[in-house]
């Protein structure tokens, strides 16, 4: 036996075998190929012998079905062979290759030939007669022959999808038409992803499930999460779809038409797309549908009071009724990608009339759901984060009443979820010493700062971060128990096991970022042409490279309690130093390559959905089922304490507050309130949350009978009527999907057995 390697790095065995093999792996007997240079008058004679005419020799092609020979087949294949070599045969040349194969078929003594055969032969004629170009032939036919086994692999995966269904994504409902489709192609260019754009150890490292590259299949066509900036793009007007759009002169059109901006621009993406300060975005167009109502009901007769009553309530009307709209829209229309865009709004701050109106509308929307009457439960679009400044919403501050209007829909419906902007750490820090809002993206993505004029580093002490405008170019994450059991298993050092998988995500980001700077600037006009992203005021022509400087490229980082465990076998709540140094050390690393190469990394608390079963699978596959770490569906997600320990809140936040600052690119925490909708727990929880500086989600299990309109917290059986016809929603990581719709979920096998186990989160 003899090994080789082939095109994707794995090992292959060929056994010795009394064949000539072609070098695609092909073999034809040696009986049927002479080697010998073709006397063109002795394979005349013999065609002329053995009537070799395309009415009596067939080719059989790969679908089974019959071809009539043709030399001009062959002409055409090796001609273009040739060609890729930069080699031009002669037409004597071309009579060489036809008469070899021809020679070899009559020797063959057959009238039907497959297609394999056909190009062993024609693959030998070029081996024995034009070497170099018998390797130009050889590749393309591999190629094709990859390609053969990738639209299968497709095919495979979209009947699949067709008749069981997909539960990767939770926001995607795979039993729609559209979504099919949208997952089918995605296969699709998935797939050309990893042929395509990695190479040989990126694709070992996939396999084997060292690492994680996030959404394959739309890395190589857009960014991913992004912080988009509608207001720069409503001032003065704008283009979409080859129409212009007028600035919005009232409230209720300003509504419509940031819902088409969002639905349009998140289409263009993949990833969490946010709408910032959206309390302070609308108040202008608040402002001139009061004005024009006033006006109106002035000259209608009614005195100065009523008429100024009756405008106020007029645009809270049309606040209540935008949200609704944008609740309806962002829950039942699908994007063009296939999915419901994660559409996530940030508010609280504005403390004008119109801004606390907005953020108050907002929420109490929220908090009553949509329905049937006395059949409402809330929608999971848009996430909704409350901005928390102790100095504008403390007790006695002027935005108390929005906090307290934010407790009051969060103990309902878990949002919205909040984020201290008072506390301690990064994001808080920005805040305090520059007064910009670093808003997540989706779930708990956080740009890094980029400076108006320094870029990376302030110029100077004036100089301001931009953070509104900006996104992401994708995620790659470190399956970390894996890579620290590769290095016991293999007698090395876990931290240059840990390096060698980190520079392989830094290339990836590279040429990811070199990828996505040639692209025009017409994949997203919104964004890039009509000021949606910083900068972005190009030419449909224009390439997008200058705007990627300030794009963020993420490391991730799962599984940490499960490498604590593998380390010592104790759990980040019974110790949890070593990952700390780990975690240490993956900054450090981060830093040095934002340095080095010039671009924003960041370190990120990976949110695993499926991902969280599949690294299951890959370590149990690898390196068996180790108790506490492989031997349940699914691992820990980030920084998180395992879901079963038995852990009150404030513990859960004490022992992951130590991993908080150690994340910058991305973070939540969240802990489980094992409360009956109790207002006074909730708000305690939350200001020690905002006050440790967290990005905090409270987290219930909700429960709504679809046929009576009872709810409580965590029922499986009404106890009102009865009834199993429930919808249930809980925290998937950092956000909110249906883990049960009238008996069934969006959600996989290993996600709901993670939710049933659930103590401390």
């Amino acid at each position: 036996m003899q090994n080789s390697l082939n095109k994707e790095g794995t090992v292959v065995e060929f056994s010795s075998k009394s064949t000539s093999e072609s070098k695609s792996g092909a073999s034809i007997p040696n009986d049927l190929i002479s080697h010998s240079r073709p006397n063109l008058s002795e394979v005349s004679q013999l065609i002329q012998d053995k009537t070799l005419t395309s009415s009596t020799i067939y080719v059989i092609k790969k679908d089974g079905t019959k071809e009539t020979f043709d030399n001009k087949k062959i002409i055409n294949a090796v001609s273009k062979s040739a060609a890729r070599a930069l080699i031009k045969f002669t037409d004597e040349d071309l009579k060489n290759i036809c008469d070899f194969v021809n020679n070899n078929i009559i020797r063959m003594n057959k009238q039907e030939v497959s297609i394999a055969d056909m190009h062993n032969l024609v693959e030998s004629a070029l081996e024995h007669l034009y070497p170099q170009v018998a390797s130009s032939y050889r590749n393309y036919r591999n190629y094709k022959q990859d390609f053969v086994h990738m639209l299968d692999k497709v095919y495979q995966e979209s009947q699949r999808i067709m008749y069981i269904g997909d539960k990767e994504n939770s926001n995607a409902d795979s039993t729609l038409v559209s979504t099919k489709r949208s997952l089918i192609f995605n296969e699709l260019n998935k797939e050309l992803y990893k042929k395509f754009f990695l190479n040989v150890d990126e694709l070992q490292a996939i396999r084997d499930g060292y690492i994680y590259i996030h959404d394959m299949s739309a890395r190589r066509d857009t960014m991913n999460c992004c912080l988009f900036d509608v207001k720069t793009v409503l001032e003065g007007g704008f283009e979409m779809g080859n129409i212009w759009y007028n600035e919005p002169k009232s409230l209720d059109v300003a509504f419509d038409v940031i819902g088409d901006i969002v639905m349009a621009a998140a289409s263009q993406q993949y990833g969490g797309f946010t709408v910032a300060e959206v309390d302070k975005l609308l108040a202008p167009y608040a402002e001139k549908t009061f004005k024009r109502q006033n006006e109106k009901y002035l000259c209608l007769g009614l005195d100065f009071e009523k008429a100024r009553e009756a405008a106020i309530e007029d645009v809270r009307k049309d606040y209540e009724q935008g949200f609704q709209g944008w609740e309806y829209k962002f829950n039942t229309v699908a994007s063009s990608r296939g999915d419901y865009p994660f559409i996530t709004v940030t508010a609280g701050l504005g403390t004008e009339f119109y801004e606390k109106m907005a953020t108050i509308a907002m929420l109490k929307v929220h908090m009553n759901g949509q329905g049937k009457k006395d059949n409402k439960k809330p929608t999971l679009f848009p996430k909704i984060v409350f901005l928390y400044d102790k100095n504008i919403h403390g007790e006695g501050k002027i935005n108390y009443d929005v906090f307290e209007a934010g407790i009051e829909c969060s103990k309902r419906t878990m949002y919205p979820d909040w984020l201290s902007l008072s506390g301690e750490g990064y994001v808080a820090s920005m805040y305090q010493k520059y007064g910009r809002v670093i808003s997540p993206m989706g779930c708990r993505a956080f740009l890094s700062p980029w400076f108006e004029r320094g870029g990376m580093e302030p110029a100077d002490e004036n100089d301001k971060p931009i953070f509104v405008g900006r996104f992401n170019i994708g995620a790659i994450s470190l399956h970390l128990p894996m890579i620290y059991a590769k290095a016991k298993k293999e007698s090395k050092d876990f931290y240059e096991v840990l390096d060698y998988y980190m520079e392989l995500i830094r290339q990836l980001h590279i040429r990811t970022y070199e990828y996505l700077g040639e692209m025009k600037a017409s994949i997203n006009p919104l964004a890039y042409c009509e000021g949606g992203f910083y900068g972005g005021h190009l030419g449909i022509h224009d390439k997008i490279k200058p705007l990627l400087k300030y794009a963020t490229a993420s490391f991730g980082i799962t599984a940490l309690n499960e490498l604590q465990e593998l380390h010592n076998g104790k759990s980040l709540v019974e110790d949890g130093q070593f990952a700390i140094e780990v975690m240490e050390h993956i900054n450090k690393k981060v830093a040095e390559f934002k340095k080095e190469d010039g671009w924003l990394y960041a370190l990120y608390g990976t949110p695993a959905e499926n991902l969280c079963g599949l690294q299951v699978q890959q370590f149990r596959k690898k390196y068996g089922i180790v108790e506490n770490v492989s031997d349940k569906p699914y691992v820990s997600n980030s920084f998180h304490c395992h879901v079963t320990e038995k852990i009150t809140p404030i513990e859960k936040q004490d022992c992951e507050k130590r991993f908080w600052d150690l994340m910058n690119g991305g973070k939540i925490q969240y802990v489980k309130y094992p409360l009956d909708y109790n207002t006074d727990a909730v708000k305690t929880l939350v200001l020690r949350a905002m006050e440790m500086g967290f990005y905090e989600g409270v987290n219930l299990s909700l429960s709504y009978c679809d046929d009576c309109g009872h709810q409580e917290l965590n029922m499986d059986v009404c106890p009102k009527c009865g009834s199993r016809n429930l919808t249930k929603i809980d925290r998937m990581n950092g956000y909110l999907s249906y883990s049960r719709v009238k008996g069934d979920s969006r959600l996989a096998d290993h996600k709901m057995e993670e939710i049933n186990d659930r103590v401390s989160m």
